[in-house]
């Protein structure tokens, strides 16, 4: 996958990769479509079933509503033009932005489609460890940063793969 910035102009969604190409998505475009969804499946269960919950109707068209889930996803999460750090990179880590809606504070999905939280049943020191392993940290420098021996760092490392 490559980085990607999605936006909306004209209640379309858009979006650039990292090699610069600009591209209406479209129900066609089932693979980064497939790529979106797997990722909020995976990372974001409850926003997925919210998503399922408001599109998938009949399985007659399932390219349409896919792509229904997919630019919905990116409308409450993504959909500002801006060119700080990518929406979603080529690792599939995903940076919100926060948009503007006029339901906001009346949406019933707010905070589950928009803003939605990552599926982690990991403690807050594991969450912290492995975000500085994502980052590329030794355990030794992950341990000096979080004050913490190098034997609790891998414990924690170690307790999170199965």
């Amino acid at each position: 996958m490559k980085d990607l910035e999605f936006y909306i102009f004209e209640n379309e969604l858009w979006c650039i990769s990292s090699d610069k190409k600009n591209k209406r998505i479209s129900e066609n475009d089932t693979e980064i479509i497939n790529e979106i969804l797997s990722i909020v499946r995976e990372q974001y269960p409850n926003a997925y079933n919210a998503l399922s919950e408001c599109y998938i109707k009949s399985s007659k068209n399932v390219p349409y509503y896919q792509y229904l889930m997919a630019r919905r996803f990116a409308k409450c999460n993504f959909g500002n033009l801006d060119s700080t750090v990518e929406d979603i990179n080529n690792n599939g880590k995903v940076n919100f932005e926060h948009v503007q809606c006029p339901l906001r504070g009346e949406c019933k999905y707010e905070d589950i489609i928009c803003n939605p939280q990552f599926n982690s049943s990991l403690s807050d020191a594991e969450m912290r460890v492995m975000k500085l392993v994502y980052d590329g940290k030794s355990n030794d420098d992950i341990a000096d940063s979080l004050y913490l021996s190098p034997h609790t760092v891998k414990n924690h490392i170690k307790s999170v793969y199965p």
